[in-house]
């Protein structure tokens, strides 16, 4: 079993920034491909990024490239997302994912969950 603790989340204004975090504990963290969904409301959940198990590669939604920067640090079990230049579209519940599976764009690609943090964006 793998367990995700997302922290971070807030209430930005446009423009803004934040960076997520999220810690792993359980199973080996370097084994897993790391990424985060968001979810808003009355929407599907939906890939925003994902970096795999050693950090060589990354993937990213057209939506957030060049805007966002996912990266690990295998010695602290921790996921970051940088988050920057925000717009009110960004706004959603922000989940981090483990996945065997490489690349993990779909959720259903994921083996594990976190419990998600919120980011709120006002315009």
């Amino acid at each position: 079993q793998v367990q995700l603790v997302e922290s971070g989340g807030g209430l930005v204004q446009t423009g803004g920034s934040l960076r997520l975090s999220c810690a792993s504990s359980g199973r080996p963290f370097s084994s897993y491909s790391m990424g985060w969904f968001r979810q808003a409301p009355g929407k599907e959940r939906e890939f925003v990024a994902a970096i795999r198990r050693g950090g060589s590669s990354t993937e990213y939604a057209v939506s957030v490239k060049g805007r966002f920067t996912i990266s690990r640090d295998n010695a602290k079990n921790t996921v970051y997302l940088q988050m920057n230049s925000l717009i009110p579209e960004d706004t959603a519940v922000y989940y981090c994912a483990a996945a065997i599976q490489w690349p993990p764009v779909v959720p259903t690609t994921v083996n594990y969950w976190g419990q998600g943090t919120q980011v709120t964006v006002s315009s």
